[in-house]
């Protein structure tokens, strides 16, 4: 893991990376979340690149936090809360391999700490189905385009839109009682 100050790196895939910022982002102790791209074979690869399928990236994003402050075991519950965990084939209306989830570790701690939470997950009860989401070692990520960079804040009308017709706003709701984000 990166510790220059003391920071960490996370990274998760949770389908669209639009909806993936805003839960994460402005909480005390993260300092950074970015929308990118990471797992394929494509150096540098393009949005258009991405969701032609060809280049094997996941849109992801990567999270600068400090574990003191916001411990990796928080990022993890916010991360489940975001996502369908059964589904494989991406998420909501978003399908294809650029779509699906993923816990990308960053040390061997992460590892631990991610496959606790799943199993912990997986034992509550809390979905019918098993939980899917595949816990894989990081690679290299590639921030996306600017104009994906906090787009909830950016368009937040289109970014309201998407998160209702997309059918996360509602499923998240349905499984954790909030619309976090």
């Amino acid at each position: 893991m990166e510790k220059s100050t003391g920071s960490e790196l996370a990274t998760f895939a949770g389908g669209c990376f639009w909806c993936m910022v805003k839960p994460f982002d402005e909480q005390p102790g993260i300092e950074k979340v970015v929308s990118g791209y990471t797992g394929g074979k494509t150096e540098n690869p393009t949005y258009e690149e991405v969701c032609s399928g060809h280049t094997g990236h996941t849109e992801a994003v990567q999270i600068t936090f400090n574990p003191n402050i916001f411990p990796y075991e928080r990022l993890l519950d916010i991360f489940w809360m975001q996502i369908d965990p059964t589904d494989t084939g991406g998420q909501f209306y978003d399908r294809g391999e650029s779509y699906r989830t993923a816990i990308f570790y960053h040390s061997e701690e992460q590892k631990q700490l991610a496959e606790q939470s799943k199993k912990e997950l997986e034992n509550s009860g809390r979905f019918s189905r098993p939980i899917v989401v595949p816990i894989e070692q990081a690679s290299i990520f590639y921030p996306a385009e600017e104009y994906h960079q906090h787009f909830y804040r950016k368009d937040p009308e289109r970014y309201e839109a998407y998160q209702l017709g997309s059918g996360r706003k509602h499923f998240i709701k349905m499984h954790w009682g909030n619309s976090n984000g």
